[in-house]
């Protein structure tokens, strides 16, 4: 803490104590309301003169001798308050000397207009209940720096107004979520983020301990492989919406610790879930933000449907020039990728080549609501291979804004064809892909009783989030988001 605040606080510490002598409980249990702020401006036509108590943080004062206006506001919104030097006498005035912007008051008093129209409270009585020993970030003019938003974000909901607005828009997306799947006849489940195998997804996991069971343990990656295992179990339709954990950098769109909805539907497969999507995403931008056209990023999205659908290796060929069929080997198709002065990173197999393409040259495109569909088996161990190319499986990716927020399979349910991608993945690892997958025989043991075909979905709902609010940063929608180790 540096001298100034330091002097602040203790400033403010010295308020605090004159208020307890002065009689006041320093930090009272509660404070019952009988309106929100909102809910008293609201309803003025029907409160008007009545009595009312309503509470909230001071966020401005203005002292104009006898008489002084303040604002209070709630997690509803504001309301003014008018106090009188006649109505509350010399003392009780007084005390508002030791009020400080920040501070959080209850007020009693009766509701009416003042002269410029403002719905107001003429406050009988007034209670401090919380003392705020550090000034509100400068002054309520706004918290613009970054770093101290993100790592200080009471700061930034305090100062910044519409920060506020995208978490509780947040709130409505995830709930919107929820019901169109409820309404299709999904249930949802909660399978573990401790998990003795990761897997479902090609990453790096985090690593822990568990003492007691004295074995190691990861967090999970994806909640792919526990969900299917429902399935062979005859729950037909489940979905889970919850945090998974990657070990990776961070970006305008990634963060080790994220939020996704899963689900898998039996008897379906990829063709019904690219459909399912394509009325998910409008029904939720409907529910949550009014409307199914956006803007993102300056770009006027329509999130109707039909979506386009593209195959990946068209998508490569129209905006790559390339045709990765005409490169069948690794190394034919790293040499003509450097041709294009495209890096190439160590120990890429053919498919993250391919993967590498459509990053590089096609994902940048994809501003209007895209499915790209059927992608190399390379980078797809567990899904559904093509009946007509082998090389490929039943895989769709969407895209909205330049950003996949989506990824779907037709679920592989054969267990001999998964153990053989399994011990692919095994030894692509032994190779030194960090990112591949280990063998995990139980899930082969449950597909071995029988799962039926399924589709399976994964929608990120940070980028959903980041879409429907305007947010160019997975941090903008994340209330804390992980950062660097502050110098």
């Amino acid at each position: 803490m540096d001298r100034e605040a330091d002097d602040l606080v203790s400033q403010r510490a010295a308020k605090l104590a004159r208020l307890t002598e002065a009689g006041y409980e320093a930090w009272p249990r509660h404070y019952r309301r009988t309106h929100t702020a909102a809910e008293a401006v609201a309803g003025f036509g029907e409160l008007e003169g009545q009595e009312v108590r309503v509470a909230g943080r001071l966020s401005t004062v203005r002292d104009m001798g006898k008489v002084t206006f303040a604002h209070i506001a709630d997690g509803s919104g504001r309301i003014q308050l008018y106090f009188r030097l006649n109505t509350l006498g010399d003392e009780r005035y007084g005390h508002l000397k030791l009020l400080d912007l920040g501070d959080f008051i209850g007020v009693e008093g009766t509701l009416f207009r003042t002269r410029t129209g403002e719905i107001t409270v003429e406050v009988h009585d007034f209670a401090p209940l919380a003392k705020a020993l550090r000034p509100p970030p400068e002054k309520w003019h706004g918290l613009v720096e970054v770093e101290k938003r993100y790592r200080q974000r009471y700061l930034d909901l305090m100062a910044n107004p519409e920060v506020k607005d995208i978490f509780v828009k947040r709130s409505a997306i995830v709930r919107a979520m929820r019901e169109f799947l409820d309404r299709r006849g999904f249930i949802e489940v909660e399978t573990p983020i401790l998990q003795p195998i990761y897997g479902g997804g090609s990453a790096r996991p985090f690593e822990t301990y568990h003492q007691e069971l004295d074995r190691k343990l990861y967090l999970r990656i994806a909640s792919e492989l526990y969900l299917k295992r429902l399935l062979v179990g005859g729950l037909d339709k489940v979905y889970e919406i919850g945090k998974n954990f990657r070990n990776e950098g961070v970006s305008f769109k990634h963060n080790p610790e994220f939020t996704v909805m899963e689900s898998y539907e039996a008897y379906a497969d990829y063709l019904d879930v690219m459909n399912m999507v394509e009325q998910m995403v409008p029904f939720i931008a409907q529910a949550a933000i009014g409307s199914t056209t956006i803007t993102y990023q300056g770009n006027e999205i329509s999130l109707d449907p039909p979506w386009k659908r593209i195959t990946l290796r068209q998508a490569i060929i129209d905006y790559a020039g390339i045709d990765f069929e005409d490169y069948p080997t690794v190394e034919a198709l790293a040499d003509k990728m450097r041709q294009m002065n495209v890096e190439i990173p160590a120990k890429m197999n053919r498919g993250k080549l391919i993967d590498e393409l459509q990053s590089t040259f096609v994902e940048p495109h994809l501003i209007q609501p895209t499915f790209l569909v059927d992608y190399p088996i390379e980078v797809s161990p567990l899904a559904k291979r093509r009946p007509d190319n082998p090389r490929l499986v039943e895989r769709f990716e969407a895209f909205i804004g330049g950003m996949e927020i989506g990824n779907a399979f037709s679920e592989l349910n054969d267990p001999v064809d998964q153990r053989e991608r399994f011990e692919e993945q095994v030894r692509a690892r032994a190779a030194g892909d960090e990112e591949a997958q280990p063998m995990d025989e139980d899930y082969v043991t449950a597909l071995e009783y029988g799962m039926p075909p399924a589709g399976g979905l994964g929608i990120g709902v940070d980028r959903l989030v980041m879409l429907l609010t305007d947010r160019p940063s997975i941090r903008e929608v994340i209330l804390y988001p992980q950062l660097r180790t502050k110098a």
